[in-house]
């Protein structure tokens, strides 16, 4: 019945649930422009003269298309994965977005127009795993509530190399906490080597991003292994003998990647590209520049990296 609330069994049946901005998920820049030129009223006005007109795909259309291809086979109220939007558009300028939604048939049900104001309250709620966003202070204010983030700068879609949902993540401050970073960065890398060799048995903390990562494990495992839709690598600055304690880490916590590239120091770009990333995480601006030229990415402000 209309107004009852859903049963809690019934709102958990997604086993990821992914929250996504409007300017991530459709090529909104032309309307952001007029409103931080114009304001909010000269923004309201085109976005309702344009309402018919349909979005182009955003940055992340690609990977919201992949995660909800994932549902395939699922009963419709038993889905795999759930994305929800979150705007800060009004409902009525908004309008436009759900018609490029029903345009593009994601199958998006679930939404919240906030009007201008922060759309990182209605996260937890939902029991998102991952909040994907344009605004920075968004996201910064996602990860200090314990919600794994990035911002992922706005761009029309990438032409996609593979049919598998393949995501890419950093190690340090993203998998896994950054109290080794901070050796690193503090005292050098040949004291970093040092701590890792002498607490390779000892696991790292987990990191902002270690329940995404796991939830994404566990849909891994409803699929058979040898035909999984999606794929996921571990792309990281550590080599021998840093590598040790990240095996022993993921072991432990009962996660596991499909690649792991080890690449100490190198450039992570071309790697990312030769795995065809849809979305790569890293909590280095350095590294996040290197790997948009080649792959979408997503900036986790996490760490001593962002201090």
């Amino acid at each position: 019945m209309e107004g009852q609330p859903t049963s809690q069994s019934a709102d958990q049946t997604a086993r990821l649930v992914v929250a996504i901005t409007a300017r991530a998920l459709f090529h909104l820049e032309d309307g952001h422009q007029l409103f931080e030129t114009l304001g909010i009223d000269a923004y309201a006005d085109y976005q309702r003269a344009h309402e018919n007109d349909i979005l182009a795909p955003g940055i992340a259309f690609p990977l919201v298309r992949k995660l909800l291809a994932l549902n395939e086979g699922a009963g419709a109220d038993l889905p795999r994965v759930e994305v929800i939007l979150l705007s800060r558009n009004s409902s009525d300028t908004g309008l436009r977005i759900f018609n490029s939604i029903e345009h593009y048939r994601l199958k998006i049900s679930r939404a919240v127009f906030t009007s201008g104001a922060e759309v990182y309250p209605y996260i937890k709620p939902f029991g998102a795993q991952l909040f994907l966003s344009a605004n920075p202070d968004s996201v910064r204010s996602a990860l200090e509530h314990g919600i794994a983030a990035a911002t992922i700068l706005p761009a029309e879609a990438a032409e996609q190399m593979h049919q598998e949902l393949r995501i890419a993540f950093d190690g340090d401050a993203v998998i896994f906490g950054d109290e080794s970073e901070r050796v690193s960065q503090e005292n050098g890398l040949a004291a970093f080597h040092a701590n890792e060799v002498e607490r390779a048995h000892e696991p790292l903390s987990g990191g902002p991003f270690k329940g995404f990562l796991s939830a994404l494990h566990d849909l891994q495992g409803m699929f058979p292994a040898e035909n999984s839709p999606i794929r996921t690598a571990l792309v990281t600055a550590r080599s021998a003998p840093a590598h040790k304690r990240v095996i022993l880490t993921l072991r432990q916590w009962g996660v596991r990647l499909d690649e792991s590239l080890f690449l100490g120091g190198r450039d992570k770009g071309p790697f990312l590209q030769a795995f065809g990333a849809d979305l790569f995480f890293d909590d280095s601006s350095q590294n996040i520049d290197s790997a948009r030229r080649h792959v979408a990415a997503g900036h986790v402000p996490h760490g001593i990296s962002n201090e």
